[in-house]
């Protein structure tokens, strides 16, 4: 799912869920990928002809248009598209005694799995919001011997989870024996340390089902130490795909070990977001006539054919968002949805005014 998709199914679901039905007649309609959607009309027909024993006319005579909608709609196709369909129809006026019918129809983004046909008072909603859920989740780790640091990669937004501390005390000046004693509880607290981290860290990311791969950071040597003397269990060990030389285990450090990681996960949504970005202010730096930003010069250069890629911010109005874009996609332009949660989103932001675009070639 690309970021335009993910901004027209939020918008749906948005709508569909500030509908309220005053009466058991709002038709929701599921067919799943590779589903006959023939047979999906002839049990809608079914339907329609059970709605006519509803007692209350005013609900028999929506629920009967609702579906009628629906039929004439799927009898458009003459197979179900790739991922499925998904289709809401009925009455959602807010007023008693008055009729507003009305239907609402997609094909997901993503493949539909779930078969469904609901007549409630709200339209069902929850298998398109799953979609919204984020494929890939990354675990982080920063530890040295005193802190860590666990936290998890989703989509744009790196979270910190749990923090702990391993109470090992600083250094202090002893000789002989009281050195060697004073050596040994220090090494037996750090390994009782390495030990809660892994047990935190199987708390956290054992039974995740979109755990892609952990990143591991942390001074030389201790996170190889903590990979070795660890007890990390076998599947979340194989689960680590990088060791950074990170300085701070702190939510700093998270991000620092994101960005150290580019390279291993270069199809992150975030890694992916920022590296267009800097791409935008490279091209800005270097090339300047080969970049617009702002408003007007934007659009001019929307108008002229001129744009190759075109980044928005999500901090603007969806109104204006989805203006720029429909002129970016008539002319074949790439369009990039820049989120306000990063350090290099807010600085595009504050920069271009949430208009940025690299060009096809100069406008003068």
């Amino acid at each position: 799912m690309d970021d335009k998709q993910k901004m027209e199914l939020e918008e749906l679901i948005e709508e569909l869920e500030s509908k309220r039905g005053r009466h058991t007649q709002l038709v929701t309609v599921m067919i799943p990928s590779e589903f006959n959607i023939s047979q999906v009309v002839r049990q809608l027909e079914a339907e329609k002809s059970t709605a006519a024993n509803i007692k209350s006319k005013t609900v028999r005579v929506n629920v009967a248009d609702a579906l009628e909608r629906i039929i004439r709609e799927l009898k458009n196709y003459k197979r179900t598209p790739p991922n499925g369909l998904a289709a809401f129809s009925g009455n959602v006026s807010e007023k008693e005694g008055t009729t507003d019918v009305q239907l609402w129809t997609i094909e997901p983004p993503k493949p539909l799995r779930i078969r469904m046909y609901r007549c409630d008072q709200v339209f069902v909603i929850e298998p398109l919001k799953d979609m919204l859920q984020t494929d890939e989740v990354y675990g982080l780790l920063v530890i040295d011997r005193k802190d860590a640091a666990i936290g998890i990669l989703e989509g744009k937004e790196i979270k910190l989870i749990s923090k702990l501390t391993s109470g090992v005390p600083g250094k202090v000046r002893a000789g002989g024996q009281s050195s060697q004693r004073f050596a040994r509880i220090t090494e037996g607290l750090v390994k009782e340390f390495f030990r809660r981290v892994s047990e935190e860290m199987k708390e956290i990311f054992f039974d995740l089902p979109r755990l892609k791969g952990i990143l591991i950071g942390g001074p030389i040597p201790t996170k190889e130490e903590f990979m070795v003397e660890g007890q990390l269990v076998t599947k979340l060990k194989e689960k680590v795909i990088a060791l950074k030389d990170i300085g701070y285990v702190d939510e700093h450090g998270l991000n620092l070990l994101v960005e150290a990681s580019y390279e291993d996960i270069e199809e992150q949504e975030l890694v992916k977001e920022k590296k267009i970005v800097e791409r935008f202010f490279e091209t800005l730096g270097k090339r300047k006539e080969k970049a617009a930003y702002g408003d007007e010069k934007v659009s001019l250069a929307l108008e002229r054919g001129a744009v190759e890629t075109l980044l928005i911010s999500k901090a603007l109005e969806k109104g204006k968002i989805a203006e720029f874009e429909k002129k970016a996609i008539n002319i074949g332009a790439e369009v990039i949805l820049v989120s306000n949660d990063t350090d290099e989103g807010k600085q595009f932001y504050n920069i271009t005014k949430g208009f940025g675009a690299i060009l096809r070639f100069a406008l003068e």
